[in-house]
């Protein structure tokens, strides 16, 4: 299912937007965390019915076909694209190295904050981050679907320094120094 749904991604990355297709599948995300969450939160309270447990199967292969076409590539694709030329190779690498660090903070303490917490509530803490990684796309994250990479790092710099001032210059000064 992750396979096939990131071959999709690489088809709808161009075709819908790098940032429409992160909200979709975040909001996929979200809906199959709290449906995982739902689950487990019914299997808890004593409940014997068989029905909770296909229900967290359900949420899960949900979560794993809606993450896989957008926030599986999505993020790739747009850390290969927002960075100054000069700057990507090391800029890439370094989110590269914080997307494996977080992957493994996550394993490494999704068993115990299940326990500590129960584990609908762990599901819920993680839809929580999803939202804000909702917020932070739409806030943050630049649509750069068929853009070159010059008009890319132009939105960047009138990000970081505004549309009025000169940024070349501002770059060109910060370079030489």
């Amino acid at each position: 299912m992750n396979a096939a749904g990131t071959v999709l991604g690489i088809y709808l990355i161009d075709h819908f937007g790098r940032k429409r297709l992160a909200i979709s599948s975040l909001a996929g995300v979200i809906a199959s965390l709290f449906i995982l969450a739902g689950a487990f939160f019914g299997k808890s309270s004593g409940s014997s019915n068989e029905l909770y447990g296909w229900i967290a199967v359900l949420g899960l292969a949900l979560c794993i076909a809606c993450f896989s076409p957008g926030m599986g590539p999505v993020p790739w694709t747009v850390n290969s694209e927002i960075y100054p030329e000069q700057y990507r190779g090391i800029c890439g690498g370094m989110s590269a190295t914080v997307n494996w660090i977080s992957n493994l903070i996550v394993a490494q303490t999704f068993l115990s904050i299940a326990e500590a917490v129960g584990t609908g509530s762990t599901f819920l803490m993680l839809a929580g981050t999803a939202v804000l990684a909702v917020v932070f796309v739409i806030m943050y994250v630049p649509e750069t679907m068929g853009l070159a990479f010059v008009e890319v790092e132009q939105i960047g710099k009138e990000r970081a320094w505004g549309s009025s001032y000169n940024t070349e210059s501002l770059l060109d000064q910060g370079n030489d120094k």
